[in-house]
């Protein structure tokens, strides 16, 4: 059975105890990080060969040709046919909650015009091509497919180019169902860094994106980071976490559960759970006894729970949202019996699920808000993957001559200020007077 740290709010070592469980270093090692760069240099260098060396190497399959690494559209499509019936539901049902989601993240064109006839402005465009990795290794994930292809495809971007690591060279018929579904346009069985590289700076198939999204592992993870800058990225996603603020209310049994339902993602996932009632918390550590001998993944979850996860006294409702708003978690959930008033006192959280039978797993899949979540603290600056990342804004200007006269003034005084001559003369030209 797994020995899950146990802390109190109250006592006086709680911060630095807790400090120590959040702790989580997302800065690769030397060594990943010298294998990465590697691997980005050669594929800037010799293009679809290294694409295909390195899928020999990593995923154990040696592809014939470059064009073996493409996944054609008619795959896609058939991949739709060969799953089942139930599954084939499945996933047109949750794209269409994330699509009908995010048709109200859509950013729009808007502008004034000031007294004078002065225009200002600000005009919405979608990326031209964005770059979605999915990852293939020890589990495959659909509905990444979906929360990363439906909102681009919202925003407009004409172009979604998918890379999917293939082990062995087998293809998850259920991740190119999802493609299918979401509208991906071209796809490539490549992964790992070199995916990365590929989508960042382009090779002789695989063209070079404006932005890359999607979650991978570590190697993924510092490929992204490295390429920053040459393209956009979503970010640089740490594991899995949930936070659980419960008034002792819930049945144990379900907390447990959603405890597990993040512990199993990997041996790093972060479970926590927080209460303000004592006796709660050992009805909960007595379900996860009870249950986790029934889990498929019971040694991962064992071992995420030993490393990382807790079950914390509070000593109110006020102190739990402290707590929370401290740690910025990735997925909330505020299983008590005023959920929104709770809620109204988090200011930090990737996505809150509130109420009893809210399960965090329907954000994972179906609720419709995205499930690409900030992580690791993050959510304290940053905010879900949305339609708004894969559209840009630019800034609309158009000066009347009432308008470019007087705010020539304007310029020209902080101008010449800062010493910037040429500046302030062109302002003045349109303004017609000299300082």
């Amino acid at each position: 059975m797994p020995d899950i740290a146990r802390l109190r709010s109250a006592d006086a070592d709680f911060a630095a105890r807790l400090d120590a469980l959040l702790a989580w270093d997302a800065v690769s090692n030397r060594e990943v990080q010298r294998t990465v760069d590697d691997i980005i240099d050669a594929v800037r260098a010799r293009g679809d060969a290294a694409l295909m060396e390195f899928t020999a190497r990593y995923d154990r399959w040696q592809p014939a040709d470059a064009a073996a690494l493409c996944i054609p559209g008619a795959r896609l499509a058939q991949a739709m046919e060969l799953i089942p019936l139930v599954q084939r539901d499945a996933l047109a049902a949750a794209a269409a909650r994330i699509r009908a989601y995010a048709e109200h993240q859509k950013l729009k064109d808007w502008s004034y015009r000031e007294p004078d006839g002065t225009l200002l402005g600000q005009k919405v465009t979608p990326l031209d091509r964005v770059g979605l990795y999915v990852p293939g290794g020890k589990a495959a994930y659909p509905s990444s497919v979906l929360m990363n292809a439906i909102p681009a495809k919202v925003a407009g971007v004409p172009e979604l180019v998918m890379v999917v690591p293939t082990p062995d060279g087998e293809l998850n018929e259920l991740v190119l169902a999802a493609a299918y579904i979401a509208n991906v346009d071209r796809a490539f069985a490549i992964g790992g860094a070199q995916a990365i590289a590929a989508l960042a700076y382009g090779t002789e198939s695989v063209p070079a994106c404006d932005k890359v999204v999607g979650p991978g592992n570590i190697y993924v993870a510092t490929a992204k980071r490295a390429v920053f800058g040459q393209v956009g990225i979503d970010m640089v996603a740490g594991p899995s976490e949930i936070l659980i603020l419960c008034d002792g209310a819930t049945d144990p049994d379900w907390i447990a559960m959603d405890l597990f339902s993040q512990a199993e993602h990997d041996e790093d996932a972060q479970s926590i759970l927080v209460a303000w009632d004592a006796d709660y918390l050992d009805r909960v550590a007595a379900s996860i006894d009870k249950l986790l001998p029934t889990m498929e993944r019971r040694d991962i979850i064992a071992k995420a729970l030993n490393a990382r996860g807790a079950l914390i006294l509070a000593q109110d409702a006020d102190d739990a949202a402290g707590v929370a708003n401290r740690i910025a978690p990735e997925h909330l959930e505020l299983s008590v019996a005023d959920p929104e008033a709770l809620a109204a006192k988090i200011r930090h959280a990737g996505a809150i699920f509130m109420g009893r039978h809210t399960a965090e797993a329907l954000g994972d899949y179906c609720a419709g808000p995205n499930h690409v979540l900030p992580t690791s603290g993050t959510a304290r600056f940053s905010s879900p993957l949305g339609v708004y990342d894969f559209q840009k804004r630019t800034s609309l200007i158009m000066a009347s001559a009432a308008g470019s006269a007087e705010l020539a003034k304007t310029a020209s005084i902080l101008a010449r200020g800062e010493g910037l001559t040429a500046h302030a003369r062109s302002a003045e030209y349109r303004g017609k007077f000299e300082v």
